[in-house]
């Protein structure tokens, strides 16, 4: 399963964005630290092309791929030496794969700002120093025990040395980088939140909309516009509920032409580096996440890992060619169904039937 953290200070709407993903009804008040365990809640991945292989095959039942969010307890300033709720905060942390930083841009004399004032740029640097400050205190503590070892002559305690030096480096200079994530993906265990893949939302208020708060944003945090999403949270949690058709009609009404929400799934689901395969079996049709360069035979122990281990082939269509024929027999038939081995790369939108052996 797919994990996102939804981070932010206390009353930036981490809450309220977790409802409006999830069709939750999880606390949003107006005071520090409404929330003190993670919410959980799983959203499916909306995907057209499952939709329209169910309507091919015709199946009972329709699975669509999900991912996991979690609404994490608040951070403050301190939050790496143990204030407020940080330890809470970070050890949670640690087992998302990737984070929604909710950044408050959005002013409500009723709901009180931990920082005293509307500050969205501050904001995340309170958070990002605090998970800076967190990490280094694991890597030095790494360092300690492995300096320790590679005076004994233990090698191969000296090479990760050599890593976790550089990567303290890093974190000193307050900073995240490509590098920063390519010598912590060397370093076994170690459980750094820096290098985890980021989103943030800009979450405003509805005389917001349209503003450009967004792309502001983006600019003045020094990151690229996709990865900044602007959310009305609030509104976007009281328009859950409504039927789709009567929900199209406010949005438009309030002039947010795109639905927030979706985007902010799939932009997790790209940032996570995934793509999808489908499968079709019994009375199910059903998407599958797996990570870029997926092996077919990895792909297989997704579904159980009996199909792993006894793993024969992969019988695969693509997509594409599953909607030209019209049907499984009719892409039989015109040999778009191919075979493949165990070490065939996993391809975006691929229909798969793995054979093997109980």
């Amino acid at each position: 399963m797919m994990r996102v953290g939804i981070i932010g200070l206390p009353n930036s709407g981490k809450s309220t964005l977790f409802n409006a993903l999830t069709g939750g009804n999880v606390p949003a008040e107006s005071y520090p630290f409404c929330t003190l365990e993670p919410n959980v809640g799983d959203v499916p991945v909306q995907d057209e092309r499952l939709d329209r292989i169910a309507e091919i095959v015709h199946p009972p039942k329709v699975t669509y791929a999900s991912i996991e969010f979690l609404d994490m307890p608040g951070l403050v300033k301190g939050a790496s030496h143990g204030e407020g709720l940080g330890n809470l905060f970070l050890s949670h942390m640690r087992n998302s794969d990737a984070i929604l930083h909710v950044l408050r841009c959005f002013s409500d004399k009723g709901v009180a700002h931990v920082m005293g004032d509307i500050d969205p740029v501050r904001d995340a640097e309170v958070v990002n120093t605090e998970i800076l400050l967190a990490d280094l205190e694991i890597v030095e503590r790494r360092i300690e025990r492995k300096g320790r070892l590679a005076k004994f002559g233990d090698e191969e305690a000296r090479e990760e040395l050599e890593v976790l030096e550089r990567i303290r480096e890093i974190l000193d200079e307050g900073r995240v980088s490509p590098e920063l994530s390519e010598l912590s993906g060397k370093v076994e265990d170690l459980p750094l939140l820096s290098p985890k893949p980021t989103i943030y939302i800009a979450n405003i208020g509805e005389e917001e909309i349209g503003k450009g708060v967004g792309k502001d944003l983006a600019r003045k945090l020094g990151v690229s516009e996709d990865r900044v999403i602007e959310v009305c949270g609030k509104l976007e949690a009281e328009l859950k509920g409504i039927e789709p058709e009567e929900r199209k009609g406010l949005m438009e009404a309030f002039g947010i032409g795109e639905d927030a929400l979706k985007r902010v799934v799939l932009r997790c689901y790209e940032l996570l580096g995934l793509i999808t395969f489908f499968t079709i079996v019994g009375r199910e049709a059903r998407a599958w996440p797996v990570k870029k360069g997926t092996r077919a035979r990895e792909a297989a122990g997704r579904i159980h890992t009996d199909m792993e281990k006894g793993f024969i082939k992969a019988e695969v269509v693509s997509y594409e060619q599953l909607l030209e024929a019209g049907s499984v027999a009719a892409a039989r038939d015109r040999g778009y169904v191919r075979v493949e081995g165990k070490d065939y790369e996993i391809r975006d939108g691929d229909i798969i039937t793995f054979r093997f052996h109980s």
